[in-house]
């Protein structure tokens, strides 16, 4: 079989020839190999017709095994120049011949340097696609964190125009006054709170002392 890998005679044709030539000598051997026994079963019962024949089976086989032997030594050799005749003149893509596939490479011809210069711009605009994902994917997160904290911001602003109505409710309209009346409502919740307490404190001795 040839060692040539014939590579571009397996893009078009779909398979290597040698694989071709291979399959063909395989179904020839087989077929070699049946027809021998055809012909041994066919000797085996042309011999039941002579009774006094004293020719055993056993000697039928040996015979049979030696002539398959001598016709496959013949086939190998026929066969030979058969695929190198076949190989060289019908599964052979002669050297002048550019496949339709490859007509791109006879309009735009790339020596090896260019080629090889390509490849590295190729790979430096896969690297900067990377990091113009990357920074997307960054400013993509800092968005949604801009998002959160506007919202946090609504809030606040929700919870000062409140404020801003209660103070007007209660007749103050300056942010610094209402602090300041904030500040003194507190002040006046936490002294009725302790005097709670202590009123409280006072109700608890009096039982005490009733009890």
């Amino acid at each position: 079989m040839s060692v040539n890998p014939m590579a571009y005679e397996a893009q078009f044709f779909g398979f290597t020839p040698q694989t071709c030539m291979l399959r063909v000598y395989i179904a020839f051997q087989d077929y070699l190999f049946e027809m021998m026994l055809v012909v041994e079963r066919v000797i085996l019962k042309k011999l039941e017709s002579f009774p006094d024949c004293k020719i055993s089976p056993f000697q039928i086989r040996k015979s049979t095994e030696k002539f398959l032997l001598f016709m496959k030594e013949r086939f190998d050799h026929l066969f030979s120049k058969m695929e190198q005749m076949l190989l060289q003149l019908v599964l052979n893509i002669p050297k002048n011949v550019l496949l339709p596939e490859d007509k791109v490479q006879e309009q735009y011809p790339y020596s090896k340097e260019q080629f090889q210069t390509l490849q590295s711009e190729i790979d430096q605009l896969q690297k900067q696609y990377k990091v113009e994902v990357s920074a997307r994917q960054a400013l993509l997160a800092e968005l949604e964190e801009q998002k959160m904290v506007q919202a946090e911001l609504e809030k606040t602003l929700q919870w000062f125009d409140g404020l801003e109505n209660i103070c007007r409710e209660h007749g103050t309209s300056n942010l610094k006054e209402s602090f300041a009346f904030l500040t003194q409502t507190s002040k006046k919740l936490q002294d009725i709170l302790k005097e709670v307490e202590k009123k409280n404190k006072r109700l608890q001795k009096s039982n005490l002392h009733v009890v």
